[in-house]
């Protein structure tokens, strides 16, 4: 499943370090964080979609406190 997210990020580097982090994750098949457009794409497997966002979100605060990502 390929879910498209609105996300607040503070610079290009950071985005690439949290982005890096999350392509690690277990069930991740890809994550861009996109500075730009300040938007994050999460590519996961189907059945544990929800649980592997959870993962990607809480990884990425410790990387970056200041990353956010708006649920709709």
């Amino acid at each position: 499943m390929k879910k498209k997210f609105k996300c607040e990020i503070d610079c290009a580097n950071c985005a690439a370090k949290v982005e890096d982090a999350i392509n690690k994750l277990d069930g991740v098949e890809e994550a861009r964080v996109n500075f730009m457009a300040q938007k994050f794409t999460l590519v996961a497997d189907d059945d544990r979609f929800d649980e592997i966002l959870e993962a990607a979100i809480k990884t990425g605060k410790k990387i970056e406190p200041d990353f956010t990502v708006e649920m709709k």
